[in-house]
């Protein structure tokens, strides 16, 4: 059966425009284009992240339509600068069909006028919060094909010792074929091993927030990201956002009118403020019965791998390597192997051959020991400058903007996303 679907309309790939109207230009001196057809798809904005924005665009080497995110006002803190440069080599790091990577980063210009970065990845047409709220028919076929790829992927980040921190299905893209891969990482991070350090808790979109930080934990996991996957599969299932709250403590009713009160033991990681709301409040059962009730794809297999990923104690929540041992995704497994992924290909006689490993981990941990090294803006922007030229070393005509861009005056001008798109500060509860 296939699993290919009809998306939002985007990212075909297209001719590459002449002139004045191309965001991007060829950096070397008396470089020529290659002729491509003159079914040019114009620059336009795509979307708007947290700390970037994003446009699709065409690249004038090879006509290929690609992404490419602005990641603007990069030296205005230490803590920023820092976190841009972290994502920039997280972005050069990943090696995995299901994370979205950098294909190239645009010539800067002389350490004196280094403001901004302009990354380019792979373009895809849509992403999951697109496909959820559209009339698209969403069979059992491709919530599993979707659940074993974010897990997929995820996977991957948690062995490289990366949290994402902010999984919602706005950053998990989507192409026409069903392939997806997760984006964003400008509040990822490296795992802190030491629960004594405190880490920020102004992450993660409110709707896809783990109990432990919505209830003030100063340390948290790789679980807060199982979490928000287990509230994706949840809105996948029933096509509407699961915990859907105005406010932090409003969420948290809601998780407890499906997951029943905790215990103490239970809210061991909450701060103290919070237990004692939480003890305050009349007991309640859980009523994981109405999980049944999303619709007719939430069968007892469905229900049973959506519990073990709400689960209020971090410690006791399913990992994602055990997520994807569930036999739930067995079959998701089988259809994204079988005529999706690129780790798999079919002989001349028509015969599959399968990877040995159909969920790889990173070959090595992401390295963030050169973040304590950094003391200073002026370092970051020359340790940053000093990275992106060793990354244009590959022997390819490199890119830059092109000033003279109708669509580039539009695009400069671009700013990151409104307050109200950003991870809402959680709740004060001392």
């Amino acid at each position: 059966m296939s699993v290919s679907m009809s998306l939002v309309q985007g990212g075909a790939a297209g001719g590459a425009p002449q002139g004045a109207s191309a965001i991007l230009a060829a950096a070397a001196p008396y470089y020529q284009p290659p002729a491509v057809p003159q079914d040019v798809q114009p620059d336009r904005p795509i979307g708007y992240g947290a700390f970037g924005v994003v446009w699709a665009v065409t690249d004038p080497r090879d006509g290929r339509r690609v992404a490419l995110k602005k990641l603007p006002n990069v030296f205005q803190s230490l803590v920023s600068s820092k976190r841009v440069f972290r994502e920039l080599k997280m972005l050069c790091f990943f090696k995995h069909e299901n994370v979205l990577s950098a294909l190239d980063i645009l010539q800067p210009p002389h350490l004196d006028f280094f403001q901004e970065i302009y990354v380019i990845t792979e373009l895809l047409q849509s992403d999951l919060h697109k496909i959820i709220v559209s009339p698209q028919h969403l069979s059992a076929d491709h919530i599993k094909v979707f659940l074993y790829q974010i897990l997929r992927g995820l996977k991957y980040l948690h062995s490289a010792r990366i949290l994402h921190r902010d999984i919602k299905p706005g950053n998990l893209l989507v192409n026409s074929n069903c392939v997806l891969k997760i984006c964003d990482f400008g509040l990822a991070r490296v795992e802190e091993p030491d629960q004594a350090k405190h880490m920020t808790q102004e992450v993660v979109t409110q709707y896809y927030r783990a109990p432990e930080i919505l209830m003030g934990a100063r340390h948290y996991s790789s679980a807060v990201d199982v979490w928000s996957v287990g509230c994706i599969f949840g809105e996948l299932l029933g096509r509407r956002i699961l915990f859907q709250a105005q406010n932090p403590v409003q969420q948290l009713e809601l998780i407890t009118e499906l997951l029943g009160t905790p215990t103490m033991e239970d809210m061991r990681h909450a701060c103290e403020g919070a237990r004692t709301h939480m003890l305050r409040r009349a007991p309640k059962p859980p009523s994981f019965s109405v999980l049944y009730t999303l619709s007719s794809h939430a069968t007892h297999e469905a229900v049973h791998l959506l519990c073990q990923m709400l689960v209020f104690d971090p410690d006791k929540r399913i990992s994602v390597t055990d997520a994807l041992a569930h036999p739930y995704l067995d079959e998701g497994r089988l259809r994204y192997h079988s005529c999706m992924c690129k780790c798999c290909f079919t002989t001349s006689a028509g015969m599959r051959q399968y990877t040995a490993d159909f969920e790889p981990s990173a070959g090595q941990p992401f390295d963030d020991l050169w973040e304590r090294k950094l003391t200073s803006v002026q370092q970051v922007k020359e340790e940053m400058h000093k990275f992106i030229a060793e990354q244009l070393q590959t022997g390819r005509v490199p890119l830059c903007i092109n000033p003279q861009s109708a669509a580039f005056k539009s695009f400069a001008s671009s700013t990151v996303a409104h307050p109200s798109e950003l991870p809402p500060s959680p709740h004060q509860w001392e």
